[in-house]
């Protein structure tokens, strides 16, 4: 499959079950912690399970705008794509990420002995049980991981939007004033 079809897929299949209560940080950099859950292709009634974070690294230098970059995705492995066809793919889609440098990192790959909907009820269950309020828990296909974790980001960020520019513009006033 292409990425448009992935694309796809990831859009109508991913779901957020539950997400990072905080809005991220507007100065600094914020960590993304999350567990993702697929169905396995390869163990049938299994679960996938990809524990890792997400780094919204803190802008350190000027990008032009909508000029993120993506580090750690397995894009140029899982599609043969560079880093600017991803950007041009979601900038065509009307997706569009601050340019930031967000590194995924993949902290463990496992297998659930059981369907989905254990392994979400499961993973629910253990974040809730250790008042977990930073991590993000996920499902969607597992072929297409990536893009359910861009689209996880995507939408913290939407959730941050209102806090970021009033944090900008308190920041401006305290130094101009």
């Amino acid at each position: 499959m292409g990425l448009e079809e992935e694309w796809n897929r990831a859009v109508r299949e991913t779901k957020i079950i539950r997400s990072y209560l905080s809005t991220l940080l507007s100065f600094k950099d914020t960590e993304l912690p999350y567990t993702f859950l697929a169905k396995s292709k390869v163990n049938v009634g299994d679960t996938v399970v990809r524990k890792g974070k997400v780094l919204a690294h803190k802008p350190l230098l000027i990008l032009p705008p909508n000029y993120p970059q993506f580090e750690g995705f397995e894009f140029e492995k899982d599609y043969q794509v560079n880093p600017d066809t991803i950007r041009s793919f979601l900038l065509m889609r009307g997706v569009s990420f601050p340019s930031l440098k967000y590194s995924n990192e993949t902290c463990s790959l496992d297998i659930f002995e059981g369907s989905l909907t254990k392994a979400t009820d499961y993973f629910s269950l253990e974040l809730e049980k250790k008042e977990d309020v930073h991590s993000g828990l996920i499902v969607g296909p597992e072929d297409c991981w990536q893009f359910s974790i861009l689209i996880y980001v995507a939408n913290l960020m939407v959730k941050s939007a209102p806090n970021d520019i009033r944090k900008i513009l308190e920041d401006f006033w305290k130094k101009n004033h």
